[in-house]
């Protein structure tokens, strides 16, 4: 598990064995079969490949869960009319406060 190591007169570390990633007895263990269980389309056929499988579904315009590919995020602030706005409404504020405006609180 590990073992209590002085490295100099009176301090102490505990030190463990590297963890060797785990690795499969194949020659390729990083490569990801095409093959599948016989799985039923929407067309009543059964696929072993998972490519096919993928081809018919597309064919026949369905979305594979997980595969599919999101719009990119657009934030509000990055908008040039909210940037515009932004700074007028802004340019506004400090032109009212340069001119003596300010906000009356209540009692």
């Amino acid at each position: 598990m590990g073992e209590l190591v002085e490295i100099e007169p009176g301090r102490w570390r505990f030190v463990r064995p590297a963890i060797a990633p785990a690795r499969s007895a194949l020659p390729c263990p990083n490569v990801i079969s095409d093959t599948m269980p016989p799985t039923e389309q929407v067309d009543g056929r059964f696929y072993t490949s998972k490519k096919q499988f993928r081809d018919v579904g597309k064919q026949l315009g369905l979305i594979e869960v997980g595969t599919e590919k999101p719009k990119p995020k657009v934030r509000v602030t990055d908008l040039v009319e909210t940037k515009r706005a932004r700074r007028a409404t802004l340019k506004k504020a400090l032109e009212r406060y340069r001119s003596g405006h300010r906000v009356r609180r209540a009692p």
